[in-house]
This record gives structure tokens, sequence and C-alpha cells, in this order.
């Protein structure tokens, strides 16, 4: 199965959803279209098959109408009795807390003193350049203002080759 390509995809769903819109408009103009017009006219007899008797269809007994409901008079709402509130009872006070007790003070032992091994000098042989791969000096590099972004100086002057 092929799949389209992704330039095809937008011309396929605009097909797909005209097929949508115009399609239902069609529908509904046909169902329109043959409710308004006039049935056909039965065919002809065709010679040698025998015509269907209509079938008789009883009639539909008629609905007794149902009485008209007499007025009614609804004798008027009593009052709601007022209930009386008893008042609120005053809030208790919350006794003070104490002070907590004071923490005597404790005696740390001296932290040992740690020893930090002495590093030797060691000077390190050049490294050799490698041959074939050419020495390229970069161009110095224009100052560029982004809008809304603030320039900050550097901290510390550049590394000297």
């Amino acid at each position: 199965m092929a799949m389209a390509s992704p330039s095809s995809l937008p011309a396929m769903a605009l097909a797909v959803a005209l097929m949508l819109v115009l399609g239902s408009g069609t529908c509904h103009a046909a169902r329109r279209l043959a409710d308004a017009t006039a049935p056909a006219a039965a065919p002809a007899a065709v010679p040698g098959i025998p015509a269907v008797p209509k079938p008789t269809v009883p009639a539909v007994p008629t609905v007794p109408q149902v009485p008209a409901v007499p007025a009614v008079t609804l004798p008027p709402m009593p009052a709601v009795p007022a209930v009386p509130v008893p008042p609120m009872p005053a809030v208790p006070t919350v006794p003070a807390v104490p002070a907590a007790p004071a923490v005597p003070g404790a005696t740390l032992p001296p932290v040992p003193a740690v020893v930090v091994p002495a590093v030797p000098k060691v000077t390190l042989p050049p490294i050799p350049s490698v041959p074939g791969i050419p020495k390229v000096t970069l161009p110095p590099m224009p100052s560029m203002s982004i809008p809304g972004v603030p320039t900050i100086p550097f901290l510390a002057p550049p590394p000297q080759a």
C-alpha cells in the first residue's frame, strides 16, 4: 500500500472536507425534492403476471377526548414561625504556653587536623604537533547585539595563547 506524499496530504484533506460538506447538502436536497414531488403513477399491468390485490387496512379507532380538569383553588400558605436561636457561647481563652527550658551548653571534642599529602611538582613534556593538520587562525568574533538581551562583560581577561 503506497503512502501519500506530504504535499498531497492537504489536498486529500481538502477533498474529504468538500465531499462531507457537498455530499450532505446533496442528500438533503434529494430528500426535499422527493418529498415535494407527487408520487409516480402505478406501472401498467404486465401481461402474464397476475395483479396483486391491495390488502384491506382496518380503520384506526378514534381516541376519546380527555375531559377538562376543573380549576382548583389552594388554601393560603401558612407563615413559617420564627424560631429563637440561642446566643453563641463565648470562646474560652487559651492559656499561655510556658517558655522552653534552656539547653545546657555542650562541649564538642576538637576536630582532628587532616593532613593532606604534598603533591610533587611534575613538569610535562611539550605536546608534539601532529603533522598534516594545518594551523588555522580564526577571524575575530564580531560583536553581536540581540534586542532584549543585556551584554555582560567578561569577568576574567581572555586567556593568553
